[in-house]
């Protein structure tokens, strides 16, 4: 390995080269000091300054943006490098954006049509956005799409359970007058170990109406609310016996955030139907946010990371229940069916 000096006279090298004119010599004194030091940003830096003065901007942008990412936190570098780093993330969303910009162009003039998920693809291309895939906690079916919403459009059924929103409403607001039947969402299992959510745990800041309970119907519930309850059972619920469906009102209250976590199963899909929804009320799965509205209901898969959050100073409330996923045959609902229902009885 060559001393930090050999490192030194080759960069003086570089230099020296570069303000003679001799861009050859000063490439090769470059890959001399990259080959035995691949994180050395200040070569890094004169290659990418090199190869913007000649116009290769891909050549370029791929230097600047190593610097960028590879650099450490500015506090552990000495004010000249600094300033170097924060100019290497300067340049490096200047060609990012000239990139994304040629690309959409190109796309654009081409007259392919670029959907919603084409358009998402450019973004993650461009490091706009992460990839975020299915983690299930407790079961994963395989080969199932990768997709964090899916659209209303493609469930007809929803629309009858949509024109029922002022109804279940009404219900609800009785519910909450009353002020009972409401329990925190996630509560103390002593026969598991200690989970997540710190505060959330046994609170009343996140809490559920239940309706029907591991596949079991909360009689008090549908008594209570028999418009609600008529609008449930028109649905197509998941049935695990002893295990699923699970169909509430999800209550979270003023300032309180649900933090990133990911669901159990991936063969089913949540459903919200938003009833009360304060304005700064927010939700994302994976790398995409949207907006709960009253009466539109959101369909999404759990086991990509999501988080909630209600800014407001009001409480927000959804009805949440489960489908299964769509892709799913007949045959194989009914074999996480069965396997669900085994866990449930296994070990009493």
């Amino acid at each position: 390995m060559p001393a930090a000096r050999d490192l030194e006279a080759l960069m003086n090298l570089a230099i020296g080269c570069r303000e003679r004119g001799d861009a050859g010599g000063q490439m090769k004194a470059l890959d001399h000091v990259l080959a035995v030091s691949p994180g050395h940003l200040a070569a890094m830096m004169m290659k990418a300054d090199h190869f913007a003065a000649i116009g290769d901007d891909r050549a370029a942008q791929s230097f600047y943006g190593a610097v960028a990412s590879r650099a450490p936190p500015p506090h552990a570098l000495p004010p000249p490098i600094r300033a170097e780093v924060e100019r290497a993330r300067e340049r490096n969303a200047h060609y990012v954006k000239a990139f994304e910009t040629h690309l959409r162009s190109a796309v654009a003039k081409s007259g392919a049509e670029a959907t919603p998920r084409f358009a998402q693809s450019i973004d993650l291309m461009l490091g706009k956005k992460e990839i975020f895939l299915q983690q299930p906690t407790s079961f994963y079916f395989p080969e199932l799409p990768q997709r964090q919403f899916y659209e209303r459009e493609e469930f007809p059924w929803l629309e009858a359970l949509e024109r029922e929103t002022g109804a279940i409403r009404e219900e609800l607001l009785a519910v909450m007058a009353d002020g009972s039947g409401f329990r925190p969402y996630l509560e103390d299992n002593p026969t598991r170990p200690p989970g997540e959510f710190g505060t959330l745990k046994n609170s009343p800041d996140w809490s559920a109406y239940y309706f029907v309970n591991s596949g079991a119907v909360v009689a008090d519930a549908a008594a209570r609310c028999p418009r609600t309850m008529a609008a449930i059972q028109k649905l197509p619920l998941t049935d695990a016996p002893g295990r699923t469906p699970s169909v509430l009102f999800s209550l979270l209250k003023a300032k309180t955030r649900i933090h990133a976590h990911n669901g159990q199963i991936n063969a089913r899909l949540i459903c919200h139907l938003p009833l009360i929804v304060p304005l700064g009320c927010g939700f994302r799965v994976g790398n995409e946010v949207r907006s709960w509205v009253e009466g539109e209901a959101l369909i999404f898969d759990d086991t990509i990371e999501h988080e909630a959050w209600n800014d407001s100073d009001e409480t927000r409330v959804i009805l949440l229940f489960e489908i299964w996923r769509p892709e799913l045959t007949t045959a194989e609902r009914a074999s996480v069916a069965a396997l669900l229902a085994a866990v449930g009885t296994y070990g009493g």
